[in-house]
C-alpha cells in the first residue's frame, strides 16, 4: 500500500472512539474493487441521505487521493462536495461529503459521537471499494471548526486539513502532526476574523502545528482563487511526501 505510516491503533472499546472523535476507519486494499464513477449517493436504512461521493473516472488501478469535505450548519453534503469538486478531475480527487446528523456536527451541539460513527461508516463503504493512497480532510464555516478537530484528533490517518472560515478547534486528544491550511475573509459577520481564525492559527503554531494562513478581503465564504491556492498547498506536501 502507497500509506508510509501506520496511525495510532483505535480504542479497543468503539464507544470510547466515538466519544472522543476518534476514527476506526483504516487504509487497506479495497474487498470489492468498484468500477463506479461520477457523483455517488450514500443511504441509510430508511433511504435517507448519509453522504454524496465524487470518483473521478477512470477507476482503475492508479490509487487516489481521498479528502474528506464538512458542510457548513443547516448546509447540505453538496455543499461540502462543491468546495474541490472543480478541481476533482483535474487533480484525481476523491471527494466524500457526509450528511451532520442534526442540523450541524455533533461536537458543536453536545459533543463527539454521532457524527464520528457516520464519518466512519461512510469511509469505510469508501475504502471498502476504491483503491485510496492518502487521506485529507476539509470544510467550511461549522465543517471548518469540525474538519479541524477531527483532523488533529486523527492526524496520524489525514495528511492535511484545509479550514476555511473555521471557528475554533476542539480536539479532545491528538495524534500526529498534519498539514494545516486555514483561510479567512476580513469582513467576516458570521465568524469575525479577529476572535476565529486570528486567535486560532498562533495557538495552532504555538502547538507545532505547520500552518499556512490566507486572509482574504470578502466575508463568510470561500473565493475562487482561495480554493485554487488551497488545493495547490495540499497537493504539493503529497508530492513533497512522495519523494
Amino acid at each position: 500500500m502507497p500509506l508510509t505510516r501506520e496511525p495510532a491503533p483505535p480504542h479497543q472499546q468503539p464507544a470510547e472512539n466515538s466519544r472522543h472523535g476518534r476514527l476506526t476507519a483504516r487504509l487497506c486494499r479495497p474487498l470489492a474493487a468498484s468500477t463506479r464513477a461520477g457523483l455517488l449517493r450514500f443511504e441509510g436504512p430508511a433511504g435517507e441521505l448519509v453522504a454524496l461521493a465524487y470518483v473521478p473516472a477512470p477507476v482503475d488501478e492508479r490509487p487516489y487521493p481521498l479528502v474528506l469535505l464538512l458542510h457548513g450548519a443547516g448546509a447540505s453534503p453538496r455543499q461540502g462536495l462543491d468546495l474541490l469538486l472543480p478541481a476533482a478531475d483535474e487533480h484525481r480527487l476523491l471527494l466524500v461529503a457526509p450528511k451532520s446528523v442534526s442540523g450541524t456536527w455533533d461536537l458543536i451541539v453536545d459533543g463527539f459521537g454521532p457524527d464520528v460513527r457516520r464519518l466512519d461508516r461512510v469511509l469505510d463503504e469508501v475504502l471498502d471499494s476504491h483503491l485510496v493512497e492518502r487521506m485529507m480532510i476539509g470544510g467550511f464555516s461549522d465543517g471548518a471548526s469540525y474538519a479541524l478537530s477531527i483532523g488533529l484528533t486523527n492526524g496520524d490517518l489525514f495528511d492535511a486539513v484545509l479550514a476555511f472560515s473555521p471557528g475554533f478547534a476542539a480536539p479532545l486528544v491528538a495524534h500526529g502532526k498534519p498539514r494545516v491550511f486555514v483561510s479567512h475573509g476580513t469582513d467576516d459577520r458570521v465568524l469575525p476574523i479577529d476572535s476565529c481564525s486570528r486567535q486560532l492559527v498562533p495557538a495552532l503554531q504555538a502547538l507545532d502545528y505547520p500552518v499556512t494562513y490566507e486572509e482574504f478581503d470578502g466575508g463568510h465564504d470561500v473565493p475562487e482563487r482561495v480554493v485554487d491556492r488551497a488545493v495547490s498547498w495540499m497537493l504539493s506536501g503529497n508530492r513533497a511526501a512522495q519523494r
